[in-house]
């Protein structure tokens, strides 16, 4: 199956997400109903699958938790073999708001990769202490290895167009903050180019994310350790043939 070139997938990685999965689907297709919606079930013990197939999503199962790194991964296969020219990550448990997807997307026209940023004076998300310290030297780092100023390098709420997909395919790392911290210093020493657009996050719809002083700063020290092993990571830059072979 190849699908149409301005044809939209959305991949959503899910691990036992039946509480929100469903909503964030319908909110999904609310937003745009030509969005071909790809739900990663993500080794789920729970009604996961279910629900979203009765959403109306495509799903791809995968036999045990891999992460999202390994979840993402899976779905930036499946839209290189389907032919997607554009793809955008959707977390299930609600808080990246489906109403803007179309202004991330639009990244796009300018750069390989368009991240919807939380700190960019838009909405009132906040963290403070070790967490934002991480963060914000995230951020500084990573500004400079893009070349261009990002607030908010570890938001999944992220768009790839076609030479970002076939980067993804070839490598886009399950370990923790692989996703996007690593994949995207690979991206950029592969020389594709990033844009950031301002949005706002919400709550999670269900569920409890980690929290409190501990957790922040492990966090801090988790995030700086992955940070220095991506910079150790020389990724190839894509050669012309590859994406030559991925639009043929």
């Amino acid at each position: 199956m190849t699908v149409a070139p301005d044809r939209v997938l959305v991949i959503v990685p899910a691990w036992n997400e039946h509480r929100s999965v469903g909503g964030t689907i319908r909110e999904i297709h609310s937003a745009d109903p030509n969005f071909h919606v790809a739900v990663i079930d993500d080794g789920s013990t729970d009604d996961t699958a279910q629900v979203a197939r009765a959403a109306g999503a495509t799903v791809l199962r995968l036999p045990f938790n891999l992460g999202v790194g390994g979840a993402m991964r899976t779905g930036f296969t499946y839209a290189q073999r389907h032919g997607y020219q554009r793809v955008i990550q959707v977390d299930a448990d609600g808080q990246h708001n489906p109403v803007d997807i179309h202004r991330v997307l639009a990244g796009l026209e300018h750069a390989d990769i368009s991240i919807g940023a939380r700190f960019s004076d838009v909405g009132d998300y906040a963290v403070k202490g070790p967490r934002r310290w991480a963060m914000l030297f995230l951020a500084g780092v990573i500004s400079r290895v893009a070349k261009t100023k990002l607030t908010d390098v570890t938001s999944g709420f992220r768009a790839a167009g076609p030479r970002a997909i076939e980067q993804y395919v070839r490598y886009y790392p399950a370990e923790y903050l692989g996703d996007t911290i690593d994949s995207l210093v690979a991206a950029c020493h592969a020389g594709l180019t990033v844009k950031q657009i301002p949005v706002a996050m919400r709550p999670r719809a269900h569920g409890t994310p980690s929290q409190g002083p501990i957790g922040a700063s492990v966090y801090l020290l988790r995030s700086v350790f992955a940070l220095s092993l991506a910079l150790l990571r020389r990724a190839r830059p894509l050669q012309p043939e590859a994406l030559q072979e991925q639009n043929a």
